[in-house]
């Protein structure tokens, strides 16, 4: 079977699990309490927003995370995890950099956990398993990295980052990255551009994600058959940037394409094909008509 499709070899290895992870009651680790205390940190400023509102702050804070966002769905999901495209190094990099300020980790977490949530999709080892609740595969997982490791191993399934220097450098280089990024956010505009841009624009971005991992799996309609709960959800298109189109993506997950038909917005599939266009993405890989007739559920 084409890498555009599903591989039906990922669902080896995959049981259930009885005993549930007890989450407060457990030991933190200072990883577990770093995430934490950046979502909350994210949030506490979310709700100083509305008392500290300029308008030069929103549109700074919309036009950041349009981004960073995009950051994460076309470099960290669609380039590195997937490889549905090729970038120019001097190209791939700078995305990949930008994506660090959305908040949701380095390319070598963030690319191995999603490669695991792929081959374990719905089992008690997938990262962030609906099978577990709506709330944990919304935002829980993240705060348990021991139990990350406990389901998934260890990350070994990202070696062709962790060969290039870049990628170790922005893993060793993460938090001061960010700090520097809160820092010169506060020092240009003060509380309203903190607030609304790390805040706000932080929230926006998490929940956006977040809801890829649980809503997508839980509600919405099916037209591929992919042996698992992933579901198109339509009305979260335009917040996730076109990774809601869930249900087409594990049917083809290699494609850089989401938004299989014309009327299914995906945003960062039009930034693919403007760089493609400009010669400057290649090897962008679509799912044929062969594989869709395979994949397709009867109507």
């Amino acid at each position: 079977m084409s890498d555009t499709t599903k591989d039906d070899g990922s669902s080896q290895n995959k049981s259930v699990r009885k005993e549930k992870r007890a989450f407060f009651l457990r030991k933190w680790t200072q990883f577990d309490v770093g995430r934490a205390s950046t979502v909350g940190i994210v949030h506490l400023l979310c709700l100083l927003a509305p008392f500290n509102y300029k308008w030069e702050a929103l549109r700074f804070s919309i036009i950041i995370t349009i981004v960073t966002n995009l950051s994460i769905t076309f470099s960290y999901h669609r380039n590195l995890t997937h490889r549905s495209f090729t970038l120019p190094k001097w190209l791939e990099y700078p995305f990949a950099c930008s994506a660090l300020f959305a908040l949701q980790g380095d390319p070598l977490d963030w690319v191995s956990i999603h490669r695991f949530h792929h081959q374990f999709t719905d089992s008690d080892r997938d990262p962030h398993s609906p099978i577990e609740g709506f709330w944990f595969s919304h935002v829980l997982w993240i705060f348990d990295s021991e139990y990350i490791r406990e389901k998934c191993g260890r990350r070994n399934n990202v070696m062709d980052l962790k060969q290039q220097w870049f990628y170790r450098f922005l893993k060793k280089t993460l938090v001061l990255h960010i700090f520097v990024f809160w820092t010169l956010i506060y020092l240009w505009g003060g509380l309203p551009y903190l607030t609304w841009t790390v805040g706000s624009g932080g929230a926006f971005a998490y929940h956006g994600t977040w809801l890829v991992n649980s809503a997508c799996h839980m509600c919405g309609s099916q037209v591929w058959h992919t042996n698992d709960t992933s579901r198109n959800v339509w009305w979260l298109a335009l917040l996730t940037m076109g990774e809601s189109w869930h249900n087409n993506h594990h049917a083809f997950e290699a494609s850089a394409r989401h938004g299989l038909e014309w009327y299914q917005l995906d945003i960062t599939w039009y930034l693919i094909r403007f760089f493609q266009a400009l010669g400057l993405a290649t090897n962008v890989k679509l799912p044929t008509d062969a594989q869709k007739r395979k994949m397709a559920i009867p109507r």
